[in-house]
């Protein structure tokens, strides 16, 4: 891991059981942030407290169990994290799956249900936490978002599309945020191996094993692999930290150069 500081810092990551937000909570927690991990599934969340507990001993951390695709889970989200930890200096909106159909094929509810899960908890989010970073003067906000906000391609709706508005609130927030040291950021996923691959794997019971999918998935890489969830939280944390102080409004891939827009 780079060694960037978060000492004293605390931050809130949504999504945060496995995957990419597992990796962000950790590296943050790592770096001497306080981490408060907010997902739906409490089991998960529980194993992966445990599992930075044991890596980071002098890091607090805070679980929440919240669906922050409602009003009512974002506000216990902010509300819980910041009292037990106190202000929120760092916020990761990182919720989000995987969903891209042929665009006819998308029902209302299916473009709501994205809306509200992956544009909707940002926006709530951000409202909760901008204030008191814009107060303190200082504050960090990185959107995870995905290579199709840039470059959609064809049968990727709805995702592509809510990404795209995550990309524009990005930018907004960080015009307003950058005269009192609030920057924020985007981060966009390419191909990064993650518990939805795997899965992935077994439901299609082909009898493969992950790395399997994973050497073909590179093939289309210029780099000529996936990427680690480690590798993308190294960003994340770069951004986070002090090191990372004069970005704001960018809007970085992390895809092994997949991507024909930068």
């Amino acid at each position: 891991m780079i060694s960037m500081p978060m000492n004293g810092r605390n931050a809130l990551v949504t999504g945060a059981s496995k995957g990419i937000g597992f990796a962000i909570a950790r590296n943050f927690a790592l770096a001497g942030a306080n981490v408060a991990l907010v997902a739906r599934d409490g089991d998960n969340l529980a194993a992966a407290k445990k599992a930075i507990g044991a890596e980071a001993g002098s890091s607090r951390l805070e679980v929440v169990s919240a669906d922050v695709s409602t009003a009512d889970g974002c506000r216990q989200a902010f509300e819980t994290a910041r009292d037990a930890l106190g202000q929120i200096d760092v916020l990761v909106n990182n919720a989000g799956t995987s969903a891209a159909k042929p665009f006819v094929n998308v029902t209302d509810k299916e473009w709501q249900d994205d809306l509200d899960l992956k544009l909707f908890a940002a926006i709530r989010l951000c409202r909760f936490a901008f204030p008191g970073m814009i107060e303190r003067r200082w504050g960090r906000v990185i959107n995870v978002l995905n290579t199709g906000a840039k470059a959609p391609r064809a049968n990727s709706t709805p995702t592509s599309v809510s990404r795209a508005a995550g990309l524009a609130l990005t930018k907004a927030l960080a015009n307003e945020g950058a005269p009192y040291n609030v920057l924020v950021n985007s981060l966009h996923v390419g191909l990064i191996e993650s518990d939805q691959w795997e899965r992935r794997v077994r439901v299609e019971g082909k009898g493969r094993a992950a790395s399997d999918l994973y050497a073909e998935m590179g093939k289309n890489i210029p780099m000529g692999r996936v990427g680690k969830a480690e590798e993308f939280a190294n960003v994340a944390l770069f951004l986070a930290s002090d090191a990372g102080s004069y970005l704001t409004g960018t809007a970085i891939n992390v895809d092994g150069g997949m991507t024909p827009v930068t």
